[in-house]
């Protein structure tokens, strides 16, 4: 059987339930993941039944990191949905359901129950503020503890084709105040907003309390780009190479139109 990334991040969890660090980054995973969803019937336009059960009193929506994990445990053709796990989560929470992870298929199998869907949704609910203010110097960034380091580079390695590069600084304001800023170059506007939640989503996940951190976008070739460069630990996007004409989406694929439940 192919080990999978929740697979990974549930053993090292499971291997210290004391690392709050490791249990972030297993939820990483689930909300950045392909889930496979057992649903009661077929999907009706954008509406969905997932199939659930009952444990101790509770119900659980059964899930899955892969379709063939599904069919296993189905044991025959069985109706299902395929979506993002942070659409997912959206689509769950308040519903008094938890998730049953791939139940008697694999070793990552595991009960999330209802408060921590909950939970979870309310982390990715963390929408980033805008702000104004003023930069009046930048430098090479210190002082960041690896988690923080070690979440921006996942996280951002899964951003291909949003921006072209990233570069993290350390920052004097107009006010007095110090902090640490991402720069984004090259991004179109239209990524922004994805960028900057990813970016939140980093420190989030990293399970390190550090702050706040600023997001801002520079066009390529501008001066600040050069700035940046010059004193900014880099972090490369994945580019993405488009070799077949682009296909619509499958009901639920989209992140922020999470399908509905009947």
């Amino acid at each position: 059987m192919t080990e999978t990334t929740l697979d990974t991040a549930h053993a090292a969890m499971e291997a210290a339930p004391q690392d709050d660090t490791l249990r972030l980054r297993f939820y990483e995973d689930l909300c950045d993941a392909d889930i496979f969803v057992l649903l009661d019937a077929e999907p009706d336009g954008d509406s969905v039944r997932p199939t659930t059960i009952q444990i101790d009193g509770a119900d659980f929506a059964l899930i899955f990191d892969t379709e063939d994990r599904l069919t296993r445990f189905t044991e025959r053709v069985a109706p299902y949905a395929g979506l993002p796990g942070r659409a997912l989560v959206q689509m769950m929470a308040g519903q008094g359901a938890g998730l049953a992870l791939n139940l008697r298929v694999a070793p990552s199998a595991m009960l999330i129950p209802a408060d921590g869907v909950d939970w979870l949704a309310g982390t990715l609910d963390h929408a980033p503020e805008e702000t104004q203010a003023r930069l009046v110097g930048i430098n090479r960034p210190t002082a960041l503890p690896d988690a923080v380091l070690d979440a921006l580079d996942r996280k951002l390695s899964k951003t291909a084709g949003l921006a072209e590069t990233a570069y993290l600084v350390a920052a004097d304001y107009a006010d007095g105040a110090k902090g640490h800023v991402l720069g984004f170059v090259g991004a179109d506007d239209s990524a922004h907003a994805a960028l900057a939640h990813a970016a939140g989503e980093a420190l989030t996940f990293s399970g390190i309390d550090a702050g706040v951190m600023d997001v801002i976008f520079v066009e390529a070739g501008a001066e600040m780009a050069r700035r940046l460069e010059r004193v900014g630990l880099r972090f490369d996007l994945p580019r993405i190479a488009r070799n077949t004409p682009e296909v619509p989406m499958a009901p639920g694929a989209d992140p922020t139109k999470p399908p509905k439940l009947r």
